[in-house]
């Protein structure tokens, strides 16, 4: 597979590409800000040595009906709006073949990047922040316009104070034209009620109030205030429920609040809220940041200090100038643009020269053939010593197991190694270790990670290397969709997603025929995961011609939070519990249900199976049943062999995930032995469909996996707590119970991984 450059830093300058421009309009281009479907975003540079961020759009985008219309309207927009907290516009040609548009460059991150790398601002912060953006958005308003996209990505953070970008979407208050009366115009999570109804004509400054709440909650706490996940998700929650506010500071609490009230007209202007915040906006605006924020800006601002000259190229096939002798080596990396990448004649693959990696063809540097390779590699990246280590240890064994049972075969076609990656359950972590399985070229399929918000940070690295990930344990399902008609050919799940275990959850409950009016408690402490579930859970009831009675709760919400939630659940005459959450507040519920008396049956999923439930529950936990796309090894019969070799391996019996780690690594490596022998030696490319197309049947069951790399069907199984333990009880129905129904679930297809007990 040949070779690709890793992803950029944020905010890096990355080169110009060959069919760039070198000038425009007066500007001097140096560089790529960021690039997408509209357009380009350049680092252009004035006679004069000012900077600027020079958006240009695709000429194919400006022969669209409207276009133009918008993109005139943008600029005036932006022109119309004087404040020093929003960045002028400093030229623009909206009639030019390809519209352009450049405005001051601001070198600091956008509040989205710096909260990501340094977490949430400390109050003062916060308070400035809000003071000069409601100042931004004043003049906004003033020049009889409303933004309608504020939010961490159009806000930039420079030393003196924070700056307001992007009037794309502005309109005019009233304007209609050129926005449908159903579309719905922001980014949800940081859009307004009326926005998210496409209530066009009630959409006035006082939405741009309720963004401005929103971006401080996540400023304060690094969390939106309505949690993350699927678009209906966001938009149902923003119209419907109370904000999470928790971790908002006790001075700015009262403030938010008010931005985000339901009722626009109780919004308080963006004059009150500067009002409120005056006494943190000193003169000079200097020293508002923290200081690991302040280093970022200071890198970056460095960074633009020594950029150097640009050769002049031409993007109609002329000649262009080759790179001048003694530029430093940043400057080679943005003259590797135009005819400059033939003058050098290596193009990106000069950049890559120096890791010593082999192409298709077994040449590296300076043609040098590869030594023939005898030993390949599986990956595994899991949680062995974060929150999650019990199952990431047990997955680790499993995949050991099964290499060490391959490699003990006299007829195996070449030695398999195992290259372990400990990610402690930490995204920033594993992105920053993840290359050490993705740049070595002996790794061919990598079992793991752990947890879905890992998954989600490391599936593009994967995906540029061409490695197959193939996860037992993560189940949020955009792992396995992509955008814009992409097709995933990375990730393989081994595991129903969120979404099917919660329908498979709602259907295990129907076996019990006396549930008529289930509570069901969406808990948003791991939004990814909750949301999913509580969907599925609700599908499922829906199905099953169930009415349940659903009830939300913040982040990470106290025991006294549960008692009143789950106190009126109760006083609702709900006759069972579901609970759409993760173990500490599974905790709380096990409790404030006994505590209130509750007999009912009490159902949750995959993120509470385990043993700090039981252990943190107690006698609270007798009686739960739970969900998991799991099975006991020791209960398989076909497991046996595994079991016994496991403890004399380990001197332990296997522990869940184990069993399936060992299957899909047992299945990887018959794959790779089967292309070796076809062609010479096993790699990369084509093995995830090679691996998606076929059945296998491991010891703990079957596996054959859809279009898009999820299990074909089944894999849920149902536990109860008895005796303090998890008693297997069977595999989730396909079917709900309805009622009238004699035979609950007989006539459901076969589930994949069988193991009714």
């Amino acid at each position: 597979m040949s070779p690709t450059a890793p992803r950029p830093e944020p905010g890096a300058l990355q080169p110009l590409l060959p069919s760039d421009p070198s000038a425009l309009a007066g500007y001097r281009l140096l560089g790529r800000l960021g690039a997408g479907g509209m357009g380009v975003v350049y680092l252009g540079r004035t006679a004069a040595g000012e900077l600027a961020a020079v958006k240009v759009t695709h000429a194919d985008q400006a022969d669209q009906p409207d276009f133009r219309a918008r993109f005139r309207r943008e600029v005036e927009a932006a022109r119309r709006v004087s404040s020093p907290w929003a960045v002028p516009v400093t030229g623009a040609d909206p009639d030019a073949p390809e519209p352009w548009m450049a405005t001051a460059f601001v070198a600091g991150p956008s509040l989205g990047e710096a909260v990501t790398a340094h977490g949430p601002l400390p109050e003062r912060s916060v308070r400035h922040l809000g003071w000069a953006v409601a100042r931004a958005l004043a003049a906004v308003h003033a020049a009889g316009l409303v933004h309608r996209d504020v939010k961490p990505g159009n806000v930039l953070l420079a030393v003196d104070g924070p700056r307001l970008i992007d009037f794309g979407i502005a309109r005019s208050t009233g304007e209609t034209a050129l926005t449908a009366t159903d579309m719905v115009v922001g980014t949800p999570g940081f859009l307004a009620p009326e926005q998210a109804e496409a209530r066009v004509d009630a959409i006035g400054p006082p939405a741009d109030v309720f963004a401005l709440g929103c971006l401080l909650a996540y400023a304060a706490t690094a969390r939106p205030p309505f949690g993350t996940g699927a678009v209906d998700a966001l938009m149902y929650r923003t119209v419907h429920d109370e904000p999470d506010l928790a971790g908002v500071p006790d001075g700015l609490l009262d403030l938010v609040r008010a931005c985000l009230a339901k009722d626009p007209a109780a919004r308080p202007t963006t004059a009150a809220i500067g009002v409120r915040l005056i006494e943190d906006s000193p003169g000079d605006g200097t020293g508002w940041l923290p200081d690991p924020v302040v280093r970022t800006i200071a890198e970056r601002s460095a960074r633009m200090l020594t950029l150097p000259e640009i050769d002049l190229t031409e993007t109609g096939g002329g000649t262009t100038a080759p790179a001048t002798p003694g530029r430093s080596r940043r400057g080679f990396l943005l003259l590797a643009s135009g005819a400059a990448v033939l003058a050098v004649g290596g193009g990106a693959a000069a950049v890559w020269a120096g890791r010593g990696d082999y192409g298709p063809d077994g040449k590296g540097d300076g043609g040098k053939t590869a030594p023939p390779r005898t030993t390949w590699s599986i990956g595994v990246l899991a949680d062995l010593s974060g929150p999650a280590k019990d199952i990431g240890r047990a997955q680790e064994r499993g995949a050991r197991l099964a290499v060490e049972q391959f490699n003990a075969r006299r007829d195996k076609p070449f030695t398999l190694g195992l290259k372990v990656v400990d990610d402690r359950g930490d995204a920033a972590r594993a992105l920053e270790n993840v290359r050490a399985l993705t740049t070595d070229p002996g790794v061919l399929a990598v079992l793991g990670p752990t947890t879905d918000a890992v998954a989600q940070a490391v599936i593009p690295a994967f995906e540029e290397a061409g490695i197959p990930l193939i996860t037992v344990s993560a189940g949020y399902n955009l792992l396995t969709l992509r955008t814009g008609g992409a097709r995933n050919e990375t990730v393989l799940r081994a595991i129903p997603n969120h979404i099917s275990a919660g329908t498979h959850l709602a259907f295990a409950s129907t076996l019990l025929p006396a549930i008529r009016r289930p509570g069901v408690l969406e808990d948003r402490t791991e939004d990814h995961y909750s949301w999913q579930v509580t969907g599925g859970v609700r599908f499922g009831y829906g199905q099953a011609g169930i009415a349940p009675h659903f009830r939300v709760v913040p982040a990470r919400a106290d025991a006294a939070a549960y008692r009143r939630v789950l106190g009126e659940m109760v006083d609702a005459g709900i006759d069972a519990y579901v609970h759409c959450g993760v173990t500490e507040t599974a905790v709380h519920a096990a409790r404030t249900l006994a505590e209130l008396g509750f007999q009912g049956p009490r159902f949750t999923g995959q993120a509470v199976f385990g043993q700090d439930f039981l252990r943190k529950a107690g006698a609270a936990a007798e009686g739960w049943f739970v969900c998991a796309p799991v099975v006991d090894p020791t209960a398989q019969k076909t497991a046996a062999a595994f079991v016994a070799a496991h403890r004399k391996r380990f001197g332990a019996p296997p522990a869940y995930y184990a069993g399936e780690s060992y299957d899909v690594v047992t299945m990887t490596a018959g794959q790779l032995t089967a292309r070796a022998k076809a062609s010479g030696k096993p790699a990369r490319k084509g093995l995830w469909a090679a691996l998606q197309k076929q059945k296998y049947t491991g010891v703990m069951g079957g596996y054959h996996f859809n279009e898009f790399g999820d299990l074909g069907i089944g894999g849920t199984f149902v536990f109860a707590v008895q005796n303090g333990a998890y008693k297997p009880i069977g595999s989730a129905p396909l079917l709900p119970n309805k009622p009238g129904s004699d035979k609950p679930g007989s006539d459901n297809p076969e589930s994949e991984n069988d193991t009714a007990a």
